[in-house]
């Protein structure tokens, strides 16, 4: 005996079943490649991105090569021995060993929930002596620090020293008190007595 199953209603008819499929298939390949990439290709409000590093598990920060700032490199002069660059500068990241007369210093953060921070220079050497600095401006010390803080620095840094009108309106310190002199020329304590160390 036959029995014909009519489909209801509210079912796609088989076109329709085919794009519904298809429109499936693709929203889960996308969600796929979404979770791959982990997301890292679309940009994101800062809202948005304090947001996701609130709710975000937490990642360690990445530093890579050599913090220089504008006082170090102030100090790189030309002619300088490469042992002396080394101190001051800190080992280049890249020292190749078919470009020896270059030294690369590369610098790289990378903070959950901040923008990466990439600075680049090198220093070339003829005969073993500095010829030539390229760098970008680099920051100073204090930009440095302030760009790494994750609390906002103080402002209003306490006073250390007074200038020289502040000083002329200082009172004139008052002349110490002369101390009579004591009749006894050493202090006095209480009287004791102990008794004999040894029996008579």
């Amino acid at each position: 005996m036959r029995t014909t199953v009519s489909s209801p209603s509210f079912l796609c008819s088989p076109r329709e079943g085919s794009r519904v499929r298809l429109l499936v298939s693709m929203a889960l390949a996308t969600a796929a490649a979404l979770g791959a990439s982990g997301c890292s290709s679309i940009p994101e409000p800062g809202a948005v991105r304090g947001v996701y590093t609130f709710f975000a598990p937490y990642k360690p920060d990445v530093v890579q090569g050599n913090v220089v700032t504008t006082e170090q490199i102030s100090q790189v002069k030309p002619g300088m021995p490469r042992t002396q660059v080394r101190d001051i500068l800190g080992t280049p990241l890249i020292s190749d060993p078919f470009h020896a007369q270059r030294w690369d210093y590369i610098f790289s953060m990378k903070r959950q929930g901040y923008e990466t921070i990439q600075r680049s220079f090198f220093v070339t050497f003829e005969n073993d002596a500095v010829s030539k600095v390229e760098a970008p401006a680099l920051p100073t010390e204090n930009d440095f620090v302030a760009l790494i803080s994750r609390r906002p620095l103080p402002t209003n840094s306490p006073k250390l020293e007074l200038t020289d009108a502040e000083r002329a309106a200082l009172p004139a310190p008052k002349p110490a008190a002369a101390v009579a002199p004591s009749a006894a020329a050493t202090p006095t304590g209480a009287a004791r007595t102990y008794p004999p160390l040894e029996p008579r």
